[in-house]
């Protein structure tokens, strides 16, 4: 089976989902049930000191200030989804403290590759009151897939598939990121044709 977690989807030119045209989706999980992801290039008016005020939290991380709140996708757009590093957790063994496989948050979601994603208020309570994640994406709303069907449109040419770069996440500017995804597969926006394929 084709195992597209921690992958980025491109959308080819020909994308007619106006959802999805020209976005790149960052897949968190994949499996026999279907795939859900986050499109990473997509973001809202709103910025995460705003959906903070409105949720009546502070926001004590100075460097997230100006950090947009992104449009994940189109399910469930009224929730929170919290994309990060994996954060450690340690319990008392025999031999002192050692790693821990409890999540650090309520709830979370293991993503190979070393991140996790969190869809519980403690994490948000933590970038208010100055700790949490170093390196955090957060979103309204996922893109989501049945069994089967994410394959189906890679096979009609709806999608590139490439394992995922973190740093385009985290460290790229927004406007950038659909070309910096597609350079991992050594091609270039102006190279692309809408039907699928690259021009010669």
């Amino acid at each position: 089976m084709l195992d597209l977690n921690n992958h980025f989807l491109i959308a080819m030119p020909g994308m007619e989902d106006a959802d999805f045209e020209k976005t790149v989706v960052f897949v968190f999980d994949h499996g026999t049930n279907g795939a859900a992801g986050l499109v990473i290039n997509r973001p809202s008016e709103s910025t995460i000191k705003q959906m903070f005020y409105r949720m009546d939290l502070g926001l004590g991380r100075e460097d997230l200030l100006s950090t947009p709140v992104f449009n994940g996708g189109p399910v469930f757009t009224d929730r929170g989804f919290v994309l990060h590093e994996a954060q450690q957790t340690f319990e008392l063994g025999d031999d002192g403290f050692v790693p821990s496989k409890a999540s650090f948050w309520m709830s979370t979601l293991e993503v190979p590759g070393g991140l996790e994603m969190t869809t519980s208020r403690d994490v948000l309570e933590a970038l208010s009151s100055g700790a949490g994640p170093k390196k955090m994406f957060l979103a309204l709303g996922y893109a989501a897939w049945q069994a089967g069907q994410l394959e189906r449109e890679i096979a009609h040419n709806d999608w590139l598939a490439v394992p995922a770069d973190h740093s385009i996440i985290f460290d790229l500017p927004v406007a950038k990121r659909y070309g910096a995804a597609l350079a991992l597969l050594g091609l270039d926006e102006m190279t692309l044709v809408p039907n699928g394929g690259v021009m010669q």
